[in-house]
């Protein structure tokens, strides 16, 4: 541990060695992505709005239900779909940018304590 920590230094982070772009991890083959977040951070459904109709039971009646996608375009589709079923939804208006700025682990710990 203490060898990488070391080597973590100015150079190694000015030069941005760390990050892939997303771009980048898509051009990459042979790419495994790990989400490290807390389970907290990541109280979410993932449903494909083209399985949306017959997964409709995994949805809870009791929330706000909140599409979301990069583009907008699903994620309003979903949304059409979900008033004509009776459910409580909302399409949020936001970018990935937007998102990824919201899910800091700080504003998650303070919004779930």
């Amino acid at each position: 541990m203490e060898n990488t920590l070391s080597k973590m230094n100015l150079e190694f982070c000015g030069m941005e060695k760390h990050k892939i772009s997303l771009e980048k991890l898509f051009e990459t083959e042979n790419v495994f992505f790990l989400d490290v977040r807390d389970s907290k951070e990541v109280q979410t459904l993932n449903i494909p709005v083209n399985e949306l109709p017959d997964r409709l039971g995994k949805l809870p009646d009791n929330k706000i239900i909140t599409c979301f996608c990069p583009s907008g375009t699903r994620s309003g589709w979903a949304y059409i779909y979900l008033l004509s079923k009776g459910y409580n939804a909302k399409w949020l208006a936001a970018s990935n940018e937007d998102l990824a700025k919201m899910l800091k682990p700080g504003k998650v710990f303070k919004a779930v304590k």
